[in-house]
């Protein structure tokens, strides 16, 4: 260890290149000096991050400057049986793929591992290499003669082997797509290409190439003068060609022409003639893979390679002016931008092809990629590694195998802290302040006019209503459609049987049917929110009740009395949307939200497995003696034993007589069991092929289909499996008449009754307050719950308009005798669900990431327009067994609880702590008070649980949630506002982390300058790093590798390096 007021020096300068560093034609040479007050010393003495987010901050001048999406190959030269080519071994466009040389193919995806030895030499290679930036060159030719000329001038390059460096450039590429398909032209069909499109380069030269060793180039130009020789000139150029390249462990004899196959390359620029046609034969691009890169890509090749005519390495980075196509260099048609060529002596190939990947690695990462565009000078380009450096993990060799690869990560954390500066810190934010912003961008504060919120919110709908039609154009649409169609008949018809029972057969499944269809159709339409699903909830069914009991034991017409409660349940939601009383929707949190929605998930699950377990008592696998037998038929000599041995359905086809009282109904013994198997098939096949889509089977778009109809193949699926083994399951009742259940009703309630006394409809006011509050509850919470900020909806929110729409429909409703729907808290759910959008994995490797809902009206609109149909299809849907659509119930159930914060913190509280995910929460909240937190939202539960199960106390669920706002806000004394912004918020889990991440390594860089720079006119500290193990000539930058600090020194620095400083942080 160093003195600690030793100072020592890195092994690089900044300033280490001698000369111009732009490329020849360049019209910037000589241009004004980007850093404009700033000179050299002030650029050099800030950290590598600041000089990055300077060069990053200037504006482009022109396009030529603006970053593209990269694409990057890198080929090493190798001898391929008789011929010397370059071969693609590796290729990147967010991770890389290396040529499995085994099994001759491409390798997954996986996130590159360096050595930080391929690195510094990396950066050595810039210090001392050749740096040509925006050089101008229309095909790989020219480029190789200016790459070689600057070499030459340089010094780096010795002039009697420049011909056979241009040669090596030169040189065919092949790729991996070509190697399946490899052909190649017959001889004769290539000598006499040649010979019709020969070069007049080689004509005006043919004299001097028997005795010199100038390459020879095989462009295509225009043809020679008439009767010129191309065959004798081209044999003679290729016995030249053969002294040039010799790759090591190849032959050194003279070759054939066929082993100098020259690059298509140099052909790029359309000439006359076939020149371009040759090209084509040549070379074709993948296609296939053309569509994995992103739309406007550029291409970066890197090319590596070992010849035995050089005695020291030689490196160049190029940057052309204008991407061009350069024939066969790149795998697909994209222009090439950026070129970085590495030869050098025998014995280096395993050296290059780790310094390869490195810049491969460098030119696909973010931040780098946009420096190597807007550099102008080789500082910059040092600067980019320099910061590349810092950012670096490092893994320790003794603690990981470097053999496996690393599986490219769910989701990438965003770059931009590296990009901005760290920013000054920030004047407090008003929390208050900052929830009335929101609050007021989601339409929950008061404007304080009448149906004022109702005018925002058509406002805000409005300009959306015509996309929400146009966005509906998509096979997800179809699959939503029809997944939630038979999700919502089953309850809607299983719901009218129930309130048959409660409401003496005045409501049933014909008017669940038609109410499904008035609301469904009119909510879709005109609601602020056409993802929430509108459904009968178990609360109505109990409120119906109680006023169906109330007016028989008063003698009162019952559907008159409901029409009078009706009227005024949509008039005081009415004035509640007159008021903005929705702006309450902003108190209900997480904790009640989740509470809800857990506990009607719960109750999903609990109900599916409660009706299979209803057909087990109904239909016993032990029945006891089954009173049936088939008997011979008359004058038969059959004996009775022998007709014994036919069951039910095959005694008829035998002849058969079936004798016994039980005779009149199949054998149901199977019954149950089969019920079971339909039952949980359906919920099983559902969620598999629900992720499908993340199999790793088929391509993706087949993959996105099965996934999107998942639950739709389980119906038919298990309902094709209930036909073909005839037992005789409960089916699918619907009713096939368009007409009231009760003959004795009508569609259109009377408002008046002889047995009702007058002031009837005075009273009904009573009733009605505590049905709005059901109401009222029931659609804001799951409003609340579809427009989470995780679902990321990007047309707004519309609690004003539904409710107004919603007591509209429940008015209309009341008129005609009809259940009143609201929203259903689970079918909504899994209507999101259903339509999520995720981006397409254009590179390979990338994970696809949650972009939103494909928010439209049209699959609520078909939804309920086929279940007002349904009566139409009544012989198809009474195939359907019961048991499947038990199934579905089970699966949206379990699919709804899947997000839920609740639930996983229910889970957390079984898993040992080393097994537990990392979820922001437990980061930042220690584990004893996030237990007891979910105790709390536990015993909740429970208590909302114990409420509905019984009919007494069911109809006081409504008023129980509000109680559930009340116990939130008493938390604030139990745990602190931090504590409670993390455990009970509605911000996406992924968001939160990568937020706080970004936030942490920003306050880490802030630190980390605080101390380096500490503000002031003291004397301010400098450190600096090197790393162990490594020799002067090979040393990182900063703190990259993760040694510790070996020598500080401070010093007073002048106070131009201090405004500098200042003004970069400040920018």
């Amino acid at each position: 260890m160093a003195e600690k007021n030793e100072y020592i020096e890195l092994p690089w300068t900044m300033n280490s290149s001698s000369g111009d560093d732009e490329a020849p034609k360049d019209p910037r040479t000589g241009g004004e000096d980007f850093t404009q007050q700033f000179t050299e010393n002030d650029f050099e003495v800030t950290p590598p991050a600041q000089r990055v987010q300077f060069i990053l901050g200037e504006d482009v001048d022109d396009g030529t400057h603006v970053s593209h999406p990269l694409f990057s190959e890198m080929g090493m030269l190798v001898k391929e049986g008789d011929e010397i080519e370059w071969k693609e071994t590796a290729r990147w466009i967010k991770f890389e793929e290396d040529v499995e040389e085994g099994g001759n193919r491409w390798s997954k995806p996986h996130v590159a591992t360096l050595s930080l030895h391929s690195l510094f030499e990396l950066r050595r290679l810039l210090v001392n290499g050749s740096v040509m930036l925006d050089m101008e060159a229309q095909n790989l030719e020219v480029m190789a003669d200016l790459v070689c000329d600057h070499m030459v001038s340089a010094g780096t390059l010795p002039s009697g082997v420049k011909d056979k460096v241009k040669d090596a450039l030169l040189r065919r590429h092949r790729h991996q797509h070509e190697y399946a398909k490899k052909t190649r032209l017959p001889i004769i069909r290539s000598l006499a290409d040649m010979r019709n499109h020969s070069s007049s380069k080689i004509e005006e030269h043919s004299g001097s190439i028997l005795g010199a060793t100038t390459p020879i180039s095989l462009t295509a130009s225009e043809p020679g003068p008439p009767g010129s020789n191309g065959n004798s000139n081209l044999s003679t150029a290729a016995g030249a060609m053969g002294r040039f390249l010799t790759v090591p462990g190849g032959k050194a004899s003279n070759r054939t022409l066929e082993d100098m196959v020259k690059s298509p390359s140099n052909q790029s620029m359309a000439r006359p003639g076939s020149g371009t046609e040759l090209s084509e034969q040549q070379h074709k691009g993948n296609t296939h893979f053309m569509r994995k890169i992103p739309p406007g890509a550029e291409a970066s090749n890197i090319l590596v390679g070992e010849v035995d005519f050089l005695e020291r390495t030689l490196s160049c980075f190029i940057r052309l002016s204008q991407a061009v196509v350069l024939g066969d260099l790149t795998e697909v048609p994209v222009p090439t931008r950026f070129v970085f060529i590495l030869l050098g002596p025998p014995g280096s190939q395993s050296n290059f092809h780790e310094i390869g990947r490195a810049m491969a690695t460098l030119m696909s990462d973010e931040i780098f990629h946009e420096v190597a565009y807007r550099a102008r000078k080789r500082d910059h380009l040092l600067s980019g590694v320099d910061e590349f450096l810092d950012a670096v993990t490092v893994l320790p060799p003794g603690e990981w195998d470097p053999t496996i690869r690393i599986e490219p990560p769910a989701a990438i954390p965003s770059q931009e802290v590296r990009k901005r500066p760290p920013e000054l810190p920030k004047e407090e934010v008003d929390e208050e302040e900052e929830e009335a912003r929101l609050r007021e961008e989601n339409g929950l504060s008061r404007t304080g006019r009448l149906f004022g919120g109702l005018i925002n919110d058509i406002k805000r709908k409005a300009p959306w209503y015509i996309s929400d039609y146009k966005d509906a154009l998509s096979m997800q649409c179809v699959a939503s459609w029809i997944f939630l169609y038979f999700a919502c008949l089953s309850p809607i018809i299983t719901f009218g049987g129930l309130l048959a029972e409660a409401t003496g057969k005045h409501m049933a499944a014909m008017e669940s049917l038609v109410s499904g269809f008035v609301c469904g159709m009119g909510y879709g339409f005109f609601s602020g929110q056409p993802l929430t699903i509108l459904g009968s909830t178990g609360p109505v069914l109990v409120f119906e009740s109680i006023i169906y009991e109330f007016c028989q034991r008063m003698g009162w017409e019952y559907m008159t009395f409901r029409f009078w409660i009706g009227m005024w349940v949509a008039g005081i939601c009415i004035v509640l949307t007159a008021i903005d009383a929705s702006a309450l929707v902003c108190y209900i949190t997480r904790f009640t939200e989740e509470n809800f929605a857990t506990l009607i998930a719960f109750i999903f699950i609990y109900k599916a497995i409660e009706n299979v377990v209803v057909i087990g008592k109904n239909f016993p696998v032990n029945q006891g003696v089954y009173n049936c037998v088939c008997t011979p038929p008359i004058g038969s000599n059959a004996s009775v034993i022998d007709y014994a041995m036919y069951n039910w359905d095959s005694c008829e086809s035998h002849n058969g007589i079936l004798v016994g009282g039980g005779c009149g109904t199949p054998p149901t013994e199977n019954v149950f069991l089969m019920s079971v198997v339909l039952c949980a098939g359906t919920f099983l096949i559902s969620t598999v092929l629900k992720e499908f889509k993340n199999a790793l089977f088929f391509p993706s778009i087949v993959r996105q289909y099965i996934s999107d109809f998942s639950v739709l193949i389980a119906i038919f699926a298990m309902s094709f499996f209930d036909y073909s083994m005839g037992v005789p399951t409960q089916k699918l009742e619907v009713p096939n008449e368009l007409k009231p259940t009760l003959s004795t009703r009508g569609w259109l309630i009377p408002p008046f009754a002889e047995k009702n006394p007058w002031w009837s409809p005075i009273i009904a006011v009573f009733p009605a307050l505590l049905g709005t509050i059901l109401i009222f509850m029931d659609q804001q919470i799951t409003a609340v719950i579809v427009n989470r900020k995780e679902n990321k909806l990007k047309k707004g929110c519309g609690y004003h308009l539904d409710l107004f729409i919603l007591s509209i429909l429940i008015a209309i409703c009341s008129m005609m005798g009809l259940p009143w729907f609201v929203a259903a808290t689970v079918l909504s759910i899994n209507h999101v669900n259903s339509l999520k959008l995720e981006s397409e994995c254009s590179a390979p490797g990338e994970k696809p990431q949650f972009l939103g809902v494909r928010e439209q009206r049209v699959t609520h609109i078909l939804i309920f327009l086929t279940i007002g149909v349904s009566v139409l299809l009544t012989p198809l849907l009474g195939n359907i067994p019961m048991p499947v659509l038990f199934g579905v119930f089970l699966y949206m159930g379990v699919a709804s609880l899947k997000g839920l914060q609740f639930f996983d913190r229910i889970l957390i509280m079984f898993m040992p702590a080393k097994y537990q995910p990392d979820y922001m929460f437990l980061r930042q909240v220690p584990i004893k008070r996030v237990h007891l937190f979910t105790m709390i939202q536990l015993a909740c539960l429970i208590i909302l649980w114990l409420i509905k199960s019984f009919s007494q106390t069911s109809i006081l669920f409504p008023l129980m949630l509000v109680v559930m706002i009340g116990i939130r806000k008493a938390l604030d004394l139990v745990f602190t506002r931090r504590e409670l912004k993390i455990l009970d918020d509605i911000m996406p889990e992924m968001t939160k982390r990568a937020a706080a991440d970004d936030l942490h390594k920003l306050d880490a860089e802030v630190g980390l300058l605080a101390r380096i720079f500490p503000w002031g006119k003291g004397s301010r500290g400098r450190v600096v790093t090197k790393p162990s193990g490594l020799d002067d000539g090979v040393v990182g930058s900063g703190g990259a590798v993760g040694t510790g600090l070996i020598s500080c020194t401070t010093s007073n620095a002048n106070e131009k390096e201090f405004e500098a400083q200042s003004s970069l942080l400040k920018k």
